[in-house]
């Protein structure tokens, strides 16, 4: 039996063969009426991350049409079972399909398989009517490894809500605490933080690390928080450095404007979304400058590690540069707050995004008149 997104592909299919459904014949064929592939969607109050969190968004102002469609929009970074069926069966009625395109699997990061991942990927790209790069980098890597799309593109970065995600009134009086939040996938990311702070030591004791989020290099959570625990002990920090798991959307702002600063470690990352979300809350950026991050950051939200642009081998940032780019913006930090906060606001936020998106379905819907 079916089940699940199985059972909804099966009903897109039989919906197809309906007289009168998935047509291009919307009751306001110029009105976007967007379909993500799924049933339904999480709420805000859910743990999710990563592509999900967009389709929220982009939900608020698009609603999930399951009926009458003239819209797909995918995600590639959380593809539903059977995508590129579902894409095919939707262009055979006119609905027109757009990928957001995140990153591709490569050795450095990925290891043996790769290629199968990449197949699925590049499938959905090459059949889609119009695609939203995540960043330059994503472009460059789907170029690389899925190849070009067909038709038309552009780069749209992760957005805000900066009207829900901002600074609180006033910082309270404690130790400077970094967070590093999101999916740690590989050690290395971890560790790297913990260096760092230990590197601080003696130079700045009044800082702290706050970390956040999945835990998952090693095959249970469990068994990686332990292995985290355990290094943290090892390196005498324990009273220095605090651990919490998994967070839903609506936790993520309290959680950010807990923080002072953000340090994300991830190299080759191709679009956080954690680090607009820490901008907007005020929070400047030290981070491993590899990947889309600079582009979110730009010269004036924080301070980047520099790595080599290498798709064999994962380049953690050197620990000690990490822990000098943290002192660098304590020692101006009301400017790197300010300039993190304004760059959000100029360039990420939500409504300028859901506005792009209008006008791409606008102009796609208009090619069908």
């Amino acid at each position: 039996m079916l089940t699940g997104i199985h059972a909804y592909v099966k009903e897109w299919a039989a919906s197809l063969r309906e007289t009168g459904r998935w047509r291009n014949v919307h009751p306001q064929s110029g009105t976007p009426a967007v379909s993500y592939g799924y049933r339904s969607l999480p709420s805000r109050s859910d743990k999710v991350s990563g592509g999900i969190i967009k389709l929220q968004d982009l939900s608020a102002a698009f609603p999930n049409e399951n009926e009458q469609p003239n819209i797909l929009y995918l995600i590639s970074s959380a593809l539903p079972a059977a995508a590129a069926c579902m894409a095919r069966l939707a262009q055979k009625r006119g609905v027109k399909f757009v990928l957001n395109q995140n990153g591709v699997a490569y050795p450095g990061w990925h290891g043996p398989g790769w290629e199968k991942t990449n197949r699925p990927l590049a499938a959905v790209l090459q059949q889609s009517d119009y695609v939203i790069y995540q960043s330059e980098f994503c472009k460059l890597s789907t170029d690389r490894y899925l190849g070009a799309c067909r038709g038309p593109s552009q780069v749209l970065h992760n957005p805000v809500d900066t009207a829900v995600f901002r600074p609180v009134d006033a910082r309270i009086d404690r130790p400077w605490t970094i967070l590093v939040a999101g999916s740690h996938l590989a050690f290395y990311r971890i560790q790297s933080a913990v260096d760092a702070l230990q590197a601080l030591a003696g130079t700045n004791d009044n800082v702290r690390l706050l970390f956040a989020g999945q835990y998952g290099w090693r095959r249970t959570a469990e068994e990686s928080l332990a292995e985290l625990r355990q290094y943290v002990h090892h390196r005498q920090l324990t009273e220095r450095v605090e651990i919490r798991e998994t967070y839903t959307q609506d936790e993520s702002v309290a959680l950010l404007q807990s923080a002072d600063l953000l340090m994300h470690t991830k190299y080759n990352d191709p679009c956080p979304r954690v680090v607009v979300e820490a901008m907007a809350c005020g929070l400047p950026v030290v981070y491993s400058a590899t990947g889309g991050v600079p582009e979110l950051v730009g010269t004036t939200a924080g301070l980047g590690v520099p790595g080599p642009l290498d798709w064999e081998k994962d380049h953690a940032p050197h620990p000690e540069e990490l822990a000098q780019a943290v002192l660098q913006i304590l020692a101006d930090y009301p400017a790197y707050t300010n300039a993190a906060r304004a760059r959000a606001v100029a360039c990420f936020d939500v409504r300028l995004w859901l506005d792009q998106h209008r006008e791409i379905f606008t102009q796609l819907l208009g090619a069908n008149d």
